[in-house]
């Protein structure tokens, strides 16, 4: 028989705020929490389309392991929600004890598969592909660094194959590639390779791990870095035809500051996600200046998704 006394255990962090007060919890929560944090909003009789409509109070949660870690992580939670609270008033988070099945449980039961596009579907790792006639991308939505449930992540995806379906390419780099779900979505759309850089060494480890469960580990290649790294010629590639980069805006200038254009080869194309709404006109002033042509772009809610291509030489 099994023995129980060593069985893992796991405290769920989970507090109800306003929606305007959700995305500023969420990332000050995932900060502190090992496996990233979720935000669930129940609605009762509301059509698809008609979801951001839909304002009440959102759910985040997220789940911290009984480790030696624990009252240090439990403390850094209540002081960053303390310094939060000082903007804007937020109630106590409940801190509930879950047995190891029952925090597995109650991570899976939160996800379905996510079509995307008119090909792809992301696809929860424990869940057979539900539509053989998509492409599935199989993710851990319970791994931090984008598991595809976020909007930035689901409209660069949706870019993605759109740009690819008019603008086949052999080679592809993912700069800040997290999970490294954009750059397996682009093998399986046909792209022959592609390296994924990232500055967070987990992410790079996680984006290996993920590419071997999708089958794609032979044509894609992770390495810590970012733009200065390519441009040193760090790696096997230092431009390609495509690249992606799904980050937010201020990470995006800097990006481009340290030569982000370079790393797209003349008349090569670009797709980033990762802008809010009342971000777009200056990344709009940015692109200008950069020389690189507005292709395409795609909102969900307050995000949203820009394909650019490289004018000149």
């Amino acid at each position: 028989m099994k023995d129980n006394k060593h069985e893992e255990h796991w405290i769920e962090v989970s507090l109800l705020v306003n929606q305007e007060l959700a995305e500023a919890v969420a990332s000050t929560l995932s900060e502190i929490i090992p496996g990233g944090v979720v935000l669930e909003r129940i609605v009762d009789g509301v059509f698809p389309h008609e979801l951001d409509l839909e304002v009440g109070p959102v759910r985040v949660y997220g789940y911290l392991p009984v480790d030696n870690n624990l009252e240090e992580r439990r403390d850094k939670v209540m002081r960053a929600l303390f310094y939060l609270g000082r903007i804007s008033p937020i109630p106590d988070p409940v801190f509930s004890t879950l047995k190891g099945k029952d925090w597995a449980t109650a991570w899976q039961k939160h996800y379905r598969p996510i079509p995307l596009g008119p090909r792809l579907i992301v696809v929860p790792s424990w869940l057979e592909n539900p539509a053989p006639e998509r492409i599935p991308i199989f993710m851990d939505p319970g791994m931090a660094f984008g598991s595809g449930t976020h909007p930035s992540t689901q409209l660069a995806l949706i870019l993605l194959e759109k740009c690819l379906a008019e603008n086949p390419s052999s080679e592809m780099i993912d700069i800040g590639c997290g999970s490294g779900i954009l750059s397996i979505a682009a093998v399986k759309l046909g792209v022959f390779s592609v390296l994924g850089v990232d500055t967070d060494p987990d992410a790079v480890r996680i984006a290996r791990t993920n590419a071997e469960i999708n089958r794609v580990d032979d044509r894609t290649n992770f390495a810590q870095g970012s733009v200065p790294e390519l441009l040193r010629n760090d790696f096997q590639l230092s431009q390609a035809s495509l690249i992606t980069v799904n980050i937010i805006v201020p990470i995006l200038e800097k990006l481009f500051e340290e030569g982000l254009r370079e790393t797209i080869t003349p008349g090569g194309n670009i797709v980033f996600s990762g802008i809010l709404e009342d971000q777009l006109a200056s990344m709009l002033d940015l692109l200008t200046d950069q020389g690189i042509k507005l292709r395409n772009q795609c909102q969900q809610g307050e995000w949203i998704a820009l394909w650019g291509s490289r004018e000149g030489k």
